[in-house]
C-alpha cells in the first residue's frame, strides 16, 4: 500500500488539469491565473504627483527663492501644463501629471497662501523629484507583472485592470458531484427505521468543499444496485469534472464502486492507503479530464480522506503549487500501534512561546463522528508500532 504522502503525490501526478475560463474583473477574486499579465504602459505612465501642494523647479529653490507666484493649477486627469517661469509655481493635486519645467512638489501643509503668491515654510528642504512618483519606477511597458499559477487577490486583480484587461484567463471552477452510496442511508428529515442510519457524509464533504471556496458542488445518493450505479455514475461522469464518492470501496459483497468505475473506463491509480482511518481509499481518472475520489464510508474516514486527498487534489488540478501543512507540536504522547499512519483529531492552542500545540482527541472508532465536535482538524503520525511523544512536530490538516 502507498503511504499518505505517496498517495498525495500520485494524485498530484495524475489529476487532470481543470479547464480554463475567461472571466471579467469582477469575478476574478480567488481564481487561479492561467495567463501572463504584461504591463500595458510604464507604471506610473507619467511623473505622478504624490500629494497636494505646489509644483516648482528645484533650481529656483537652490537659488534661494522661498516665495513663488501662482501661475496655474494642474488637476488630476488633466493634460500636462507647463511652468512658464522658474520663479513661479503651479498648484497641483495628488495623482496629477507633473507640469513640464517642474521637478519638485512642496506639500500644501508646508506653504502659506498669500493670495496670488505662496511662501514656503523655512524648515522645508526641497530637492529634485521630492513627492513625485517617477514614470516607470514601478514597472516598464511590456514587463511581465503576473505569471500563470498566481492566485488572484485584490492586489492582483488591480494589476490585471492596470494592464488594460477587462477579462483574464483563469482555471475554471470544477463541477463537483458528491455521492453517498448505501441502502442503509436515509435522508435527514425523512422517516427512519431502527436498522437505518442518517445520510451525513455527503453534507460533511460538501461543507468542507464550500469552506474552501468550491461552490459548484452537487450531491446524490445511490443504492447498492449495480445497474443503478452504472447508469447514474455514467451520467455524473458525463456532466461533472470531479466525483467524490463515500462508501462501497472496501471488500464487502455490496462494495461495487471499483468494479463499476472500471466498467465505465475510469483507470485505477491506487486502491488502499496505509492509514487509519480510511485504509480503503481509492483514486482514479478517466479521459478527458475526469477525476474520481472514492472515500471509505465510515464518517471519520470520509472526512479525513476528503481533507487529506480531495482538497489537495483539487488544488493540484487548478495548478496551485503544493503548500506544506502547518507543523504543530503534540501536547501529549500518542500510541501508534500498527504499521499504518494515524490521523488523530486534535484541538489547537498556542503556548507561551507562540507554538501551536495539538491536544489529541481520539475517537471511539471511524464511525464516531460525534467525537470530532470542537476539534480543529487532525495530525498525521507516521506508521509504527511506536509512541509519538509529546513535543514531537507533526503535520496538521484543518477541517
Amino acid at each position: 500500500m502507498l503511504s499518505p504522502p505517496e498517495a498525495e503525490a500520485a494524485i498530484e501526478r495524475r489529476v487532470p488539469a481543470a479547464p480554463q475560463a475567461t472571466l471579467p474583473l469582477t469575478d476574478l477574486s480567488g481564481r487561479l491565473l492561467r495567463q501572463s499579465i504584461v504591463a500595458e504602459r510604464d507604471q506610473p505612465p507619467f511623473n505622478r504627483v504624490s500629494m497636494d501642494g505646489v509644483a516648482i523647479a528645484s533650481s529656483a529653490w537652490d537659488r534661494g527663492l522661498r516665495e513663488f507666484a501662482i501661475v496655474g493649477t494642474q488637476a488630476a486627469g488633466a493634460p500636462q501644463s507647463c511652468l512658464p517661469d522658474p520663479s513661479a509655481c503651479i498648484e497641483i493635486m495628488t495623482g496629477a501629471v507633473l507640469p513640464e519645467g517642474c521637478d519638485c512638489v512642496i506639500p500644501v501643509e508646508r506653504i502659506t497662501n498669500l493670495g496670488e503668491r505662496i511662501r514656503v515654510a523655512g524648515d522645508v528642504v526641497a530637492k529634485p523629484w521630492m513627492n513625485v512618483h517617477r514614470r516607470g519606477s514601478d514597472s516598464l511597458a511590456g514587463e511581465t507583472l503576473l505569471m500563470p499559477g498566481c492566485v488572484l487577490g485584490p492586489a492582483e486583480v488591480a494589476i490585471v485592470a492596470s494592464a488594460g484587461l477587462a477579462t483574464a484567463e483563469v482555471a475554471a471552477e470544477p463541477r463537483i458531484m458528491v455521492i453517498s452510496t448505501g441502502d442503509e442511508l436515509v435522508e435527514p428529515g425523512q422517516p427512519i427505521r431502527d436498522w437505518q442510519i442518517r445520510r451525513s457524509n455527503a453534507y460533511a464533504v460538501v461543507a468542507a468543499l464550500q469552506r474552501r471556496g468550491y461552490l459548484q458542488v452537487a450531491h446524490d445518493h445511490l443504492p447498492d444496485d449495480l445497474e443503478v450505479l452504472r447508469n447514474r455514475l455514467r451520467a455524473h461522469l458525463d456532466t461533472h469534472d470531479v466525483l467524490v464518492l463515500s462508501g462501497g470501496v472496501s471488500m464487502g459483497k455490496f462494495d461495487f464502486i471499483p468494479q463499476v468505475l472500471a466498467e465505465l473506463g475510469v483507470e485505477t491509480v491506487f486502491h488502499k492507503v496505509a492509514q487509519r482511518p480510511g485504509k480503503p481509499m481509492w483514486f482514479g481518472v478517466r479521459n478527458p479530464g475526469k477525476a474520481v475520489y472514492a472515500l471509505p464510508g465510515n464518517p471519520v474516514s470520509t472526512l479525513v480522506s476528503c481533507i487529506r486527498y480531495v482538497i489537495p487534489g483539487l488544488a493540484a488540478s487548478l495548478g496551485m503549487a503544493r503548500t506544506a501543512p502547518l507543523q504543530v507540536v503534540l501536547g501529549s504522547d500518542v500510541n501508534v500501534p500498527s504499521d499504518l499512519s494515524i490521523f488523530m483529531p486534535v484541538t489547537l492552542a498556542q503556548d507561551g512561546s507562540g507554538r501551536q500545540v495539538a491536544t489529541p482527541k481520539p475517537t471511539r472508532g471511524s464511525g464516531d463522528f460525534v467525537s470530532l465536535t470542537g476539534t480543529d482538524g487532525f495530525v498525521e503520525l507516521t506508521a509504527g508500532p511506536r509512541t509519538a511523544q509529546a513535543g514531537t512536530l507533526a503535520p496538521f490538516y484543518a477541517w
